[in-house]
């Protein structure tokens, strides 16, 4: 009876170690066939730049080919929901992007829940917004900014983007933490708002470092501050918002997500290949051109970024009483 139960037992452990055994075979034999990197945006944006590279990173490190799909819409979602619904195998993955922490407190129904329903696997970058006036504002910094639109409450115009875009929702915190009074005006898209901006048709705008580089060095727009912890490389002489105000810091971080319950194994392989083209030079270089610095880590890291970024731009949004366009 004993010999008959220490057999059973036996047998029972076998058992409970095959389906490990299986899925450590799976994921180093991951990937067998092509894997989709789907974007929420269109291409030639810097979201659709750092998918690609990531996914040129991947194709090659592995063998197969990682394809970018672009299904922009709805500030993202349409492709979030799609990734969620898609088969926990590895082979659909999500670029993730601000949008997303935003969306979970803007959107008052989705279809998904973005932090229970995909699975961090690796943060990529860190870019970050520069806050910018046209010449004719009477400020060249940010404390001469607040005392000018607290002089002239409800008549400073501020662009962006368009409603709960990041950009938006980092002037909406500026806002919410100056106490000033700014009229948003929202575009469709940044090219338009720069646009305007640039003639003075509005007054101040958030923007991506990298799409108004080229004006500010040109003279056509006056920087006041960036919105990192940090100073940036590519403006040593800015000050940070945060030196001014203290605790503001407003960022845009992308990274690569699976639908939830895609094996571990499968996520952990995924994590130690894009930190490897993290530390790699030429893609450090590459992401370096988006105006913003490496992250990397572990998924859990990730995780805790994600989780962050909902619950603070969740008060923004409250705040600002943001609704999507």
């Amino acid at each position: 009876m004993t010999c008959s139960r220490r057999r059973l037992l036996q047998l029972a452990a076998a058992a409970a170690a095959l389906p490990v055994t299986g899925r450590k075979a799976a994921a180093q034999a991951y990937p067998t066939r092509p894997v989709r990197i789907v974007v929420g945006f269109v291409a030639g944006g810097p979201t659709d730049v750092i998918a690609r590279l990531i996914a040129q990173w991947l194709s090659e490190r592995l063998g197969q080919q990682f394809i970018v799909e672009n299904r922009p819409g709805a500030s993202g979602n349409i492709a979030t929901e799609g990734v969620v619904n898609a088969p926990a195998d590895g082979y659909t993955l999500l670029l993730t992007a601000p949008v997303n922490t935003i969306n979970a407190t803007l959107f008052d129904k989705l279809n998904f829940n973005f932090m229970r329903d995909i699975a961090p696997i690796a943060s990529i970058i860190r870019t970050f917004y520069v806050m910018e006036v046209n010449p004719s504002v009477p400020a060249t910094t940010v404390p001469e900014f607040i005392a000018y639109a607290k002089a002239n409450p409800g008549r400073i115009n501020m662009a962006s983007p368009g409603s709960g875009t990041p950009q938006h929702v980092a002037g909406e915190q500026f806002k919410m933490m100056t106490g000033i009074d700014m009229v948003h005006v929202p575009y469709r898209g940044a090219v338009p708002a720069l646009t305007d901006l640039i003639s003075g048709q509005v007054h101040v705008m958030f923007d991506n470092l990298a799409s108004s580089l080229p004006h500010i060095r040109a003279g056509k727009l006056r920087p006041l501050a960036v919105t990192t912890a940090a100073r940036s490389e590519a403006l040593p002489d800015v000050p940070t918002v945060g030196e001014f105000v203290p605790g503001f810091e407003a960022s845009a971080q992308f990274g690569i997500g699976a639908p939830k319950n895609t094996p571990v194994e499968i996520v952990e392989r995924l994590n130690k290949e894009i930190n490897a083209g993290l530390a790699d030079p030429k893609v450090k270089a590459r992401l370096a051109d988006l105006g913003g610095a490496v992250l990397g880590g572990s998924p859990a890291d990730f995780a805790r970024l994600i989780a962050e970024e909902t619950e603070k731009w969740g008060k923004v949004v409250k705040f600002s009483g943001a609704r999507p366009d």
